[in-house]
């Protein structure tokens, strides 16, 4: 029978490879991406990943500053995507 450890060393590993999987494929949604809404939300789903890839990372190392990193990630992909769907709607950011 496999310990309690075991079994989160195999989860963070699938976490890993789903995690890194998922990148990849927004990234290449990113490049194929037929309009500049499909590309919008691949770069949305990248920072996701990003994010996600920075918890699994601090949960593996057991250090808390990665959760408060994924914090300012996490904001700053929001603030990002809302500013980038303004300027291609409006083409303006700043009413």
């Amino acid at each position: 029978m496999t310990s309690a450890a075991g079994f989160l060393d195999i989860a963070i590993i699938v976490a890993f490879a789903a995690l890194a999987i998922g990148q990849v494929f927004s990234m290449i949604r990113l490049v194929l991406g037929p309009s500049v809404g499909d590309r919008i939300l691949a770069l949305d789903t990248m920072v996701i990943n990003a994010l996600g890839l920075v918890v699994v990372l601090g949960i593996r190392q057991g250090v808390q500053i990665y959760f408060e990193i994924s914090l300012l990630i996490a904001m700053l992909g929001f603030v990002s995507t809302v500013a980038l769907t303004r300027f291609v709607l409006r083409g303006d950011i700043i009413e």
